[in-house]
């Protein structure tokens, strides 16, 4: 519609006239197909209400012409942003209220009117903000593209006549249109009054117009831009049924169902010879009007032309999303599920029956299993006649006795696929690292056996017998990518832990932490800083985590950095090397003679001190005395021990160092309190000379067993020095954040020690640094707390041994090999077999008792059919619980046989056929966030197995076919196989086709037991 300035605008009517009549547009208009809705810009709309509201139309919130400058990208294309929010960014109203709004204010100059269609898509009605944006382009000049935009519900037909005006082609001249998608394939669009929708087209396509040359001829089989790839279509020649499928983004699942199908012969040789196109059902209100039908025929006549190494299914996946909705989208679904789907689709398009008789089912009274079973068998034949139930339909009969009048009810039901049980274990394994308290131990890999259904605190507890270690003292957490995943509490579901977790369990130093406790357990990272830090930005982006993080109960008094700082030292002693005294990290050199003997003092100081570990962590406070003796590693052997006495004395030297620092000046860190922040959060140790600092000072000096005296008389002169000491160099220690500033003698600078690492607190992910507690130096904390070891790179590779860090030790359990359990398909079909009660949420209403009960159930195969489909139940879904079970089914490729499962007893000699050879298998890789699907099949004609995973199709041989993946069977019965009318072919029969023994292997484990090229797909 064209804008309408201001002078063509009409006179308005009063304002409570235009609120009323607007209102009573929106209010009053549903949303119908086809109609035109328009999008106006919130802010200008809001305006308006509040304009009319006031009833004065000298008010100053007169909104003026209508602008929708906000919703453009540029004001030169008018591109709609992307991501707008209805009721955020716009308002939609009618086309009604639009013309008298755009009657009354006009629209800003050269702005066009966001007009947008009502749609009906699949179970829903709704205004299509968002049109398909497609690329138009002739054959004859394909350099030549215009863009332009169609609703989902515009026909082909109304693209075509675009394209005919924007390119000025003629009505007369004989066109058609091809769909070019991004992988450069293109699909004939031969139905022109289908749907953009249903149709595939989305936005970035091009669409394509080819115009009939004067001779009759097309100027080629497809656009020119395939022309080679169509050169070799044309050429190729290869196995009919040897033909992989595009995934289209996660349809997988979709391709795996179509390549068994499609390996089915009694159902593709049907559709191959058309037989189906006599018995479409276009009138059956349960079916698809042929559609699903016709499609899956295309897509079996493409694979069994031999002329295509890949088929894109896209319409086939399009009819299938517009009769399910539960498939639209690109989402993973089930391959059983959408095989279901589709044999009832295909069931009910092709059914001969059309119009279905009501047909009223008795039990059987006593009467012989024979009668009761034929009469149900012709009753479901009265309603349902097709090719599926010719090939794929068989007989159950279901027994259901009620526990307390005793009444037996017998009914025979049909099934087109039986889904059995596989024997479920009660008991998991579980692969752990334990992280003992003891800072010299290895991490201990183990295997556990728990509970299936069990709580953490059951591993725990099967832990504790393994390591001697109470479990109430265990933490299990979640490991991944140097961080905590999921810390667990102990009453929550193992369930949830999956094998390919890495578990990492941690002893405290105590039982169960409280929440208001005096202890609470710090979730420890390590962190390794860049060697420039923006210390003005206060945050911790530019940090990189490495190794294994670690959990520690700590008493909250000791929550300061001094006391962590040498709790830390003490936890990392396995790897951590401490400085020897001729290698001290200096901060600042010194600028007198004086310096440079009272440097050779100190070091001869520090050589005569004794402190080990345990002297250390005696000068705590006294709550936590107790907790730090236990946590030390004073109690090792003296070849453990050496490493943390040297770390113990380096720490303690720091921290006495520290304690003597200077407060910083207002002058020079007061007067600017965000930079004063930033850098206290790099400090080791508090910039306070008070509080916190003052009492480990004094603790440190009081608590020496060996008498020191010599420590506690240098600390207090480096405190009185330090008083005298200048604010530049008290601000050159707060600004580098590593080093604590001190005097000499003299009053001139001396060489001061640098901590190893620094402190800091934060978040869950290790990246965002949160605020310090008071004055800087103790942390608070409300909830789970975190805290991270900041390295510097050089100090982290001078004295942070990271192979060390690495190495674990193996416990027994884990030398004694794995077996993966394996269960014959025998034991999974007599489990089906096997008797049952009923569930509570699925009672069974009885009729001599005349209320629901919870009977005994029990289901055995009464016929079967030519095609036995067989799915194996992997996936357990209960109120408790969801998983995977990757057992082994093994299951044979041939003579699979029935005879002994099946009730009837009719046939040769009293028995049917009942011997089955295996034809297809369709595999899931993965667990249930993620998978992939494929497909194993045998071709009709030749008799080779193929390997079909998606687009890439290869030979496979029969050793490689049963793995843990295999999870829906389709067997076909001995009677009706036919044998193959060309010979196996060879390595080198086919260009396209790789011998299996190139990606495969026989040893399936997981995800790459099928194929190198497996992709995975979230769910």
């Amino acid at each position: 519609m064209a804008a309408i300035t201001p002078a063509s605008a009409t006179e308005p009517p009063g304002l409570e006239t235009q609120r009323r009549e607007i209102e009573n547009i929106v209010q009053n208009h549903e949303l119908r197909a086809g109609d035109s809705w328009y999008l106006v810009e919130r802010r200008w709309f809001e305006q308006w209400k509040e304009y009319v509201k006031t009833g004065d139309q000298n008010s100053s919130s007169f909104p003026g012409q209508i602008d929708n400058t906000e919703l453009f990208e540029d004001l030169d294309s008018y591109h709609l942003k992307e991501r707008l929010v209805e009721n955020e960014d716009f308002v939609l109203i009618p086309a009604e209220a639009w013309r008298q709004l755009l009657a009354w204010y006009g629209l800003v100059d050269d702005q066009p009117a966001l007009e947008r269609k009502v749609v009906d898509l699949p179970s829903t009605v709704k205004v299509e903000v968002y049109p398909v944006e497609i690329f138009l382009c002739l054959h004859s000049n394909m350099d030549n593209v215009v863009t332009a935009q169609f609703s989902r519900v515009d026909t082909i037909q109304t693209i075509e006549k675009v394209m005919r005006k924007q390119f000025d082609v003629t009505e007369s001249a004989e066109t058609r249109l091809w769909m070019k998608s991004s992988d450069t394939s293109c699909e004939r669009l031969r139905n022109i009054y289908v749907s953009v929708l249903d149709s595939c087209l989305s936005t970035g396509m091009t669409v394509i117009m080819e115009m009939r040359n004067a001779d009759g001829t097309w100027p080629s089989s497809r656009p020119q831009i395939m022309r080679n790839s169509v050169e070799e279509q044309d050429s190729y020649r290869g196995q009919p049924g040897v033909c992989g499928l595009t995934n289209l983004g996660n349809t997988c699942f979709m391709n795996s169902a179509l390549q068994c199908l499609s390996n089915t012969p009694p159902l593709t040789e049907y559709f191959l010879r058309n037989a189906y196109l006599e018995e479409l059902n276009f009138t059956n209100p349960l079916g698809m009007k042929g559609e699903i039908a016709e499609a899956y025929a295309d897509v079996i006549k493409q694979i069994w032309s031999g002329r295509h190494y890949s088929v894109v299914p896209r319409v086939f996946k399009t009819k299938v999303g517009h009769f399910a909705s539960q498939f639209l989208g690109y989402q993973q679904h089930d391959s059983q599920e959408l095989l279901s789907f589709l044999l009832d689709g295909l069931h009910e398009d092709l059914n001969r029956v059309k119009n279905k008789e009501y047909i009223e089912l008795r039990d059987a009274d006593g009467r012989p299993d024979q009668e009761v079973a034929e009469e149900a068998w012709r009753n479901h034949r009265r309603r349902n006649d097709s090719v599926i139930v010719d090939t794929f339909h068989g007989l159950f009969k279901s027994t259901l006795v009620c526990p307390e009048c005793h009444k037996v009810s017998v009914t025979f039901d049909p099934f087109c696929y039986l889904s059995v049980p596989l024997p479920v274990s009660k008991e998991r394994v579980m692969e752990v690292f334990f992280v003992s308290l003891n800072p010299g131990a290895e991490p201990v890999q183990l295997r556990v056996v728990v509970p299936k259904a069990g709580k953490v605190i059951d591993l725990c507890v099967a832990l504790s017998q393994a390591t001697d270690v109470p479990a109430n003292q265990m933490v299990v957490a979640d490991v991944f990518n140097h961080r905590f995943y999921k810390i667990y509490h102990a009453d929550e579901s193992l369930s949830c832990i999956l094998d390919r977790d890495d578990i990492f369990v941690y002893e405290l130093s105590s039982g169960a932490v409280e929440e208001d406790g005096e202890e609470v357990v710090l979730a420890v990272y390590l962190r390794e800083r860049p060697h420039c830090r923006d210390y003005g930005s206060g945050g911790g982006y530019g940090t990189t985590l490495f190794g294994h993080p670690l959990l520690m109960a700590v008493p909250r008094d000791q929550c300061t950095r001094d006391a962590l700082y040498i709790l830390f030292l003490q936890r990392l002693a396995r790897y951590v090397r401490p400085p020897e005294t001729s290698e001290e990290v200096e901060e600042e050199e010194a600028d007198d003679e004086g310096g440079e003997e009272e440097d050779e003092e100190e070091e001869e100081l520090y050589r005569t001190q004794t402190n080990g570990v345990s002297d250390v962590t005696n000068t705590q406070t006294d709550d936590g005395d107790n907790d730090s003796e236990k946590a030390g590693p004073s109690k090792r052997a003296s070849k453990e021990g050496e490493a943390p006495d040297r770390l113990t004395s380096s720490a303690r030297q720091v921290d006495r160092q520290n304690n003597g620092q200077s407060e910083p000046s207002e002058e020079d860190g007061g007067s600017d309190p965000e930079r004063a922040s930033s850098s206290e959060e790099g400090q080791s140790a508090g910039s306070s000379s008070g509080g916190a600092d003052t009492n480990t000072q004094s603790d440190l000096a009081t608590a020496g067993a060996s008498g020191k005296v010599e420590d506690q008389e240098e600390e207090d002169e480096d405190q009185e020095d330090n008083e005298g000491r200048g604010s530049e160099s008290a601000m050159a220690y707060v600004s580098s954040g590593k080093r604590a500033a001190g005097s000499g003698r003299n009053g001139q600078s001396r060489k001061k020690r640098r901590p190893l690492f620094t402190i800091q607190a934060v978040n869950s992910n290790g990246t965002t640094e949160r605020g310090m507690g008071e004055g800087g130096t103790a942390f608070s904390f409300s909830s789970q707390p975190y805290v991270a070891i900041d390295w510097d790179p050089d100090m982290k590779k001078r004295y942070y041994d990271e192979n060390e860090a690495e190495k674990y030790e193996k416990h027994g359990s884990m030398e004694i090999p794995y077996q993966q359990t394996t269960v014959q398909l025998q034991e999974c079909i007599e489990l089906f077999t096997t008797v049952e009660t009923l569930e509570e949420e699925n009672p069974w209403y009885c009729p001599v008792c005349k209320k629901h009960q919870l009977a005994t159930k029990k289901l055995d195969l009464w016929s079967l059919p030519e095609v036995l489909i067989i799915h194996l139940k992997r996936f357990s879904y209960t109120k408790y619980s969801r998983e995977k079970l990757d057992t082994i089914v093994e299951f044979p490729l041939r003579e699979l046989d029935f005879s002994g499962y099946l009730l009837r007893k009719t046939g040769v000699n009293g028995e049917p056929p009942s011997r089955y050879d295996l034809m297809a298998v369709s595999n899931h890789y993965g667990g249930l966030r993620d998978g992939h699907y494929t497909s194993y099949a045998r071709n009709k004609d030749n008799g080779q197995w193929y390997y079909f995973d998606d687009s890439k199709v290869t030979y496979a041989r029969e050793d490689q076919i049963v793995t843990n993946a295999a999870y829906v069977l389709f067997y076909q019965r001995q009677d009706k196989i036919r044998k193959p009318t060309l010979p196996a072919p060879t390595d080198g029969c086919a260009a396209s086709v790789k011998p299996a023994n190139d990606f495969t292997s026989s040893n399936h484990d997981g995800l790459a037991g099928a194929a190198s090229c497996v992709n995975m797909e979230t769910d």
